[in-house]
């Protein structure tokens, strides 16, 4: 596999990261995963701007990367990715540099990585046919999630305890609310209203979370944007996680009680096509 490294593209197994660099040593760093279909990249900018968030925040002394479009067509490339799907991962991290809690005195050149792989997409879209299982679990992550880091061990955690009681995906509750999936955003029907966390800082602003509301105000589906309270899960007609990695994802049993009638429903079938059509597969 060819991957992109501070500047050069190389074998993977030509990568050597220093362990003084603070992404080791601290998660200090931010990540992107961006889908390609057939060599088309998927709103490549939206996940530069989110970067460029994230990157601000944490005061990088570089906050932009307009390089990773092209890098990520050269990767494509140079691993014969270009006719089928695929993921491209970036990620980049304050550096090394002598081991304290404080930024480097002086400044240091940042760690820059990205690698592409296929995507599996066939099972994928099975998952989509049939929907998925998913638990709730209490979240347990710091209160800066609208920031794409690499400090992920709460997702992690919750993640394999979604496998654990084979579910696909688990979803944080802070307060009695329920903000987001492990790895995706999370939406729920309500007579034909797709209602969804607002952004903040306890949420990452998903690209697909962006495409599908986008997708909602093309077909008329009307959109609420507030808190989706656990007590009211009872009365939901529809569950849905979005994400780069799960598009738009059915969840038809929500800790082991089934959702509705334990099928996909129709706003979920309606955004799944017009989905599709926004990434060229249908």
């Amino acid at each position: 596999m060819i991957v992109y490294f501070n500047g050069e593209f190389k074998e993977k197994e030509a990568v050597s990261v220093s362990p003084d660099d603070r992404g080791f040593l601290f998660a200090d760093g931010l990540y992107e995963v961006v889908r390609s279909y057939q060599g088309r990249i998927f709103r490549i900018q939206d996940h530069l701007e989110r970067l460029h968030h994230g990157a601000s925040h944490l005061k990088f002394d570089r906050t932009r990367f307009p390089e990773f479009n092209g890098i990520a067509r050269e990767l494509l490339k140079q691993n014969h990715l270009l006719d089928e799907e695929a993921i491209v991962y970036f990620q980049v991290t304050r550096g090394a540099a002598r081991r304290t809690h404080a930024f480097p005195a002086a400044p240091v050149d940042l760690t820059v990585y990205a690698a592409a792989s296929a995507f599996d997409a066939r099972s994928q879209r099975k998952n989509m046919e049939t929907g998925i299982a998913a638990i709730t679990v209490p979240d347990t992550r710091w209160t800066r999630c609208d920031m794409k880091t690499t400090g992920l061990t709460a997702n992690v955690l919750a993640n394999q305890q979604a496998v654990e009681a084979r579910a696909k995906e688990a979803v944080f509750i802070r307060d009695g609310v329920l903000l987001e999936g492990t790895h995706s955003n999370f939406m729920v029907v309500f007579d034909h209203t797709v209602v969804t966390a607002p952004l903040s800082n306890y949420i990452l602003g998903g690209v697909t979370r962006k495409a599908v509301l986008e997708c909602c105000d093309r077909l008329n589906i009307k959109v609420e944007q507030r808190p989706v309270y656990a007590t009211e899960l009872c009365h939901a007609t529809e569950m849905l996680v979005v994400g780069t990695t799960m598009e738009v994802m059915p969840i038809v049993t929500m800790n082991r009680e089934t959702v509705s009638d334990g099928s996909p429903g129709p706003v979920t079938r309606a955004l799944q096509q017009a989905f599709d059509k926004l990434t060229g597969t249908t």
